[in-house]
């Protein structure tokens, strides 16, 4: 499955921007998806899934409250709708899937898009 991430921006403190993740190649109600992010020197971290049904999601607890990922089945799209934004939100977010039986890490990555959130 190809992922292409998309909605980054330029947003102030305070604000709500959604991220859009198109799945293009095979079934996507196959996969379950989840959003990561990576901010400036630092790691990798996991932001939020959800299953391949979309009946149940995670979520990082410094995201919970605020994010809400969702996906389209029909559109093969997965979203990630983020409200009250904050500066140490600031980060590339990734789009990622896997099959929705295998228990292992997510092995397919969208190429990222870039949140800036200004204080």
């Amino acid at each position: 499955v190809q992922l292409q991430a998309s909605g980054g921006g330029l947003v102030q403190a305070g604000d709500s921007l959604r991220l859009s993740c198109a799945a293009s190649g095979r079934t996507f109600s196959s996969y379950n998806m989840g959003w990561f992010r990576q901010a400036p020197g630092k790691e990798r971290e996991f932001v939020a899934t959800i299953d391949w049904s979309g009946d149940v999601t995670y979520y990082a607890d410094s995201v919970k409250g605020r994010f809400t990922i969702s996906r389209d089945n029909a559109k093969n799209t997965v979203y990630l709708q983020m409200n009250s934004l904050k500066p140490e939100d600031t980060a590339v977010y990734y789009c990622a899937a896997k099959g929705r039986y295998y228990t292992g890490a997510f092995d397919y990555w969208g190429q990222g898009t870039l949140v800036t959130v200004s204080s």
